[in-house]
């Protein structure tokens, strides 16, 4: 069994211990936005720890309706431009807390005038040091190149900030979160079976739209990462304004498709895409009774979701499919060819 397979397992886990342990981490920053409650957020982050980001922004907009914005780190790496931080929180994602332009947006934010906050794995990072409040992650050590669990760990940090906010985010709500991520990891059985048809599988599209816009980012890195498959990335809507030029029969497109706000504009995706006759699967939940007859095979979760607590059990069915596509193919998804655990870059 792989160490990706092994974290992916974890999950149920580590969120029900981050969000146990952060609460009064939450709180008290609760009372300190209270006084110095932002007129702008910044998220800086890269890769995986990016894709957390891209949620946070739709998140974040939806619950508390400040503007957010996604760091551009060479702004300051390459560019040493200055930037008006006042009246804004900056916060810095990094499953490490050593990533050295993130780290560096961080520390220019907070010279700049920015209230800062840093989301890490690692309580002893060079991020943990940098910034002025912390959120840490309780995944224990993530051996695998994968990042799995810290993802998710992020995520749910990004709801806990939105509570911190003010928001209308229930943490009754969240503590049903690891039950739902438990009832995704029954399906693994049905998704390695899955699997073994996309054995050679070298290129897909994943698409998705709002608060699952960011798992079609996530989803398409790690297949790109652990199964060296050429996988873009789309919202439904940019898909439909150029990309789908490239479906033919049998192309293979993934979908995140909830019974939500987003479901007429993926359902017209999927409609299009069935009548290329593409090869659709579709990651979903029991509250969508429509997807079945467009997709060629609808991944279910057992149970019905609240359409803005989706995204993390919903990224479970994705993670899954690229650990067991990587058996498949006989791939080691804990050591991609070429890749380590800490990526430096100014």
């Amino acid at each position: 069994m792989s160490e990706m397979l092994d974290e992916i397992r974890q999950q149920p886990e580590v969120l029900e211990r981050t969000l146990a342990r952060e609460m009064p981490r939450v709180e008290k920053f609760k009372r300190t936005l209270a006084r110095r409650r932002p007129r702008l957020i910044v998220l800086a982050a890269r890769g995986t720890s990016d894709n957390a980001a891209l949620f946070g922004r739709y998140l974040l907009e939806i619950t508390t309706g400040i503007p957010v914005s996604l760091a551009a780190p060479s702004i300051a790496t390459l560019y040493d431009a200055r930037v008006d931080y006042r009246e804004t929180l900056v916060v810095a994602l990094s499953q490490s807390g050593e990533s050295t332009d993130t780290n560096r947006v961080l520390e220019r934010a907070r010279e700049q005038g920015a209230l800062t906050l840093g989301i890490t794995n690692e309580s002893s990072s060079t991020l943990a040091g940098l910034a002025d409040q912390l959120f840490l992650v309780r995944a224990g050590k993530e051996k695998s190149v994968a990042a799995t669990k810290t993802y998710t760990g992020q995520m749910l940090m990004l709801y806990l900030l939105a509570h911190a906010l003010g928001a209308a985010v229930r943490v009754a709500d969240l503590q049903r979160i690891p039950e739902t991520v438990e009832a995704a990891l029954g399906l693994e059985a049905e998704i390695r079976e899955l699997s073994a048809r996309y054995r050679f599988m070298r290129y897909a599209a994943v698409v998705g739209r709002g608060l699952n816009y960011a798992n079609a980012f996530e989803m398409a890195l790690k297949l790109m990462e652990t199964c060296y498959v050429v996988a873009e990335r789309f919202s439904s809507a940019d898909f439909m304004h150029g990309p789908i030029a490239l479906v033919e029969p049998g192309f293979p497109v993934f979908a995140f498709a909830p019974p939500d706000v987003t479901w007429a504009s993926i359902g017209d995706t999927l409609d299009r895409l069935h009548s290329l006759r593409a090869e659709i699967v579709a990651i979903t939940d029991a509250g969508n009774r429509e997807v079945g007859a467009r997709a060629t095979k609808a991944i279910r979760l057992p149970r019905r979701i609240k359409g803005w607590l989706t995204p993390i059990p919903y990224i479970i069915p994705a993670q899954l499919f690229a650990a067991c596509l990587a058996d498949e193919k006989g791939l080691d998804p804990d050591r991609p060819r070429t890749l380590k655990k800490v990526t430096l870059t100014m």
